[in-house]
């Protein structure tokens, strides 16, 4: 279980490190207008996040 959360771990920083590598233009873009949302907005987002990424997860899971 350890190796399988380690693995999911290193595949979300290489899928975090790819628009900062490719376009770090966009990238501090993205930043720029994260940082004029409110809190209920960002927590909104994050919130639709963890919500999809548990989709994805019970589709996926055999």
């Amino acid at each position: 279980m350890s190796d399988l959360l380690l693995s999911a771990l290193a595949l979300m920083l290489v899928v975090e490190g790819l628009l900062p590598f490719l376009s770090p233009g966009a990238w501090r873009q993205v930043f720029q207008r994260a940082l004029q949302l409110s809190d209920g907005q960002l927590r909104f987002l994050g919130l639709t996040s963890m919500i999809l990424g548990l989709i994805a997860l019970l589709l996926l899971w055999p």
